[in-house]
């Protein structure tokens, strides 16, 4: 039997489904900007309407479809693979076109550390170069959960095939849980990557304001990494944020103080909202308010890049375009849930 088939009415394209992939990761691995975010059935930018033929739901009850969408028989491509071929109706545009396609790896665990009470650096290497942009995420396949899951990547592009993760233990997260107590260095993974729309925007001549909530640093990391390595620090500022709930979990400043022009052109800004009675001496509340104190310029004049729990990045993104002004196309960031 033949590899299913896709077409798209949206835009005429066509692609075909190869085994194992779903109908986005199929759209995407052959180069078509189909519409998404998380890549993993929570936010919703991958809906898509059946127009003709049958598809497999791998998640029926995935939070990104509400009841409206289901009883207008929408589907999202990310959760759903063709059992032949099918016609469909997806949004697609320009700014969703893969940059670098993504395809499948085995990649085995080569080291871990501790950078907070629940929060790990994973470091995997692969045979070939790492081939991703500073913000993006890749899904990997963990023994014995049925899903694939997406974890932001905290390194830049290398050629020595290293692809760095850090994830947050989540209290009963299957994939946290298996990366946490069950994985070992040596473990072999399936690696899928790159996938994210979020990545570092080298040609912006703005300066850069990255915002993290727990393990929303990761992303936020490689993009500063990246901004440094390519050279855009040298005549612009690195403004990073760093939201916690308490102050044991403030954490990413010895990463930003190994970069060239900590302190002056970078600058760390940690921000804790339940400091309780331990001493915390630093800012308070929800970091997103810190902002335009925090910043010397109007909001307006900055590139935003931001990952972290989804309340922190709507309350951001509304704060920003709704009350600041701040141009669309000036905010970066990839929605997970």
């Amino acid at each position: 039997m033949s590899d299913p088939v896709i077409h798209n009415e949206r835009d005429g394209s066509r692609f075909t489904q190869l085994p194992g992939d779903t109908l986005l990761r199929a759209g995407l691995r052959a180069g078509i900007g189909l519409s998404y975010e998380c890549n993993s059935g929570g936010c919703g930018g991958c809906k898509f309407e059946l127009l003709a033929g049958e598809v497999e739901t791998l998640w029926p009850d995935a939070p990104g479809l509400g009841e409206r969408d289901r009883r207008r028989g929408r589907h999202l491509a990310c959760q759903c693979r063709a059992l032949g071929d099918v016609s469909i109706k997806l949004a697609t545009g320009p700014e969703y076109v893969p940059r670098i396609l993504p395809r499948r790896r085995r990649a085995v665990l080569t080291g871990v550390s501790d950078i907070t009470h629940d929060l790990r650096e994973f470091r995997f290497t692969a045979e070939g170069p790492a081939d991703f942009l500073p913000g993006q995420f890749a899904m990997l396949d963990l023994p014995g959960v049925a899903a694939s899951r997406a974890y932001s990547l905290s390194n830049t592009p290398n050629a020595a095939g290293e692809w760095h993760f850090q994830i947050r233990r989540v209290a009963g997260g299957q994939g946290s849980g298996v990366l946490f107590d069950g994985l070992q260095p040596g473990a072999e993974v399936e690696l899928d990557g790159p996938y994210g729309v979020a990545w570092l925007r080298t040609d912006s001549p703005r300066d850069l304001v990255c915002v993290a909530g727990g393990s929303g640093l990761a992303p936020m990391i490689s993009i500063a990494r990246g901004a440094a390595e390519a050279g855009m620090l040298a005549n612009r500022r690195l403004h990073f944020f760093y939201g916690a709930r308490e102050p044991r979990d403030v954490c990413g400043e010895p990463m930003l103080a190994a970069l060239e022009g900590f302190g002056e052109r970078i600058t760390y800004c940690p921000v804790v909202s339940s400091p309780g009675a331990g001493g915390w001496a630093g800012a308070t509340g929800f970091v997103h308010t810190r902002l335009p104190e925090a910043l010397p310029a109007p909001l307006a004049d900055y590139e935003f890049y931001f990952a972290g729990p989804p309340p922190m990045t709507q309350a951001l993104q509304e704060m920003l375009m709704v009350d600041h002004r701040v141009p669309f196309e000036q905010i970066h960031f990839d929605r997970f849930f």
